[in-house]
């Protein structure tokens, strides 16, 4: 039960990744209180807001697609589950800093939360090698 009800969140938390594609696709007219401005205060000053955008937009479609399989790994018992989510976690983790505009303003909506989900999932699997997703 514990590992399917994981299994259902992992896969929710993919699919989660979607919306800041959503939104550097400029796919619903933007508002300030969505979160992601389309900087990054890693990426914009080096390539520019457009090709910023089209990164984005590919790093957090793959970071979804990465916890949906590992989602589906869970349920499967498939042997590579644990190494998939955990790459799917620290890939996470770092497209959400490098995407971060770099103000401290509306933190939650900018990701803060995935961000630390995907400290907790490494956590789980690094530190006290979970046995509901080993």
């Amino acid at each position: 039960m514990l590992r399917t009800l994981f299994g259902v969140f992992i896969i929710l938390h993919g699919l989660v990744h979607f919306w800041p594609f959503v939104l550097s696709r400029a796919l619903v007219e933007y508002k300030p209180e969505m979160g992601w401005t389309g900087e990054s205060w890693l990426l914009t000053s080096l390539v520019g807001d457009s090709a910023t955008r089209l990164l984005a937009s590919i790093v957090y479609v793959l970071a979804a697609i990465m916890f949906v399989v590992s989602g589906v790994g869970l349920f499967t018992r498939a042997q590579w589950r644990s190494p998939i989510m955990l790459a799917s976690a620290v890939f996470s983790a770092v497209v959400i800093l490098a995407f971060w505009d770099g103000r401290a303003g509306l933190l939650v909506e900018k990701g803060l939360v995935g961000f630390l989900i995907d400290l907790a999932i490494v956590f789980l699997l690094l530190v006290l090698k979970w046995p509901a997703v080993r």
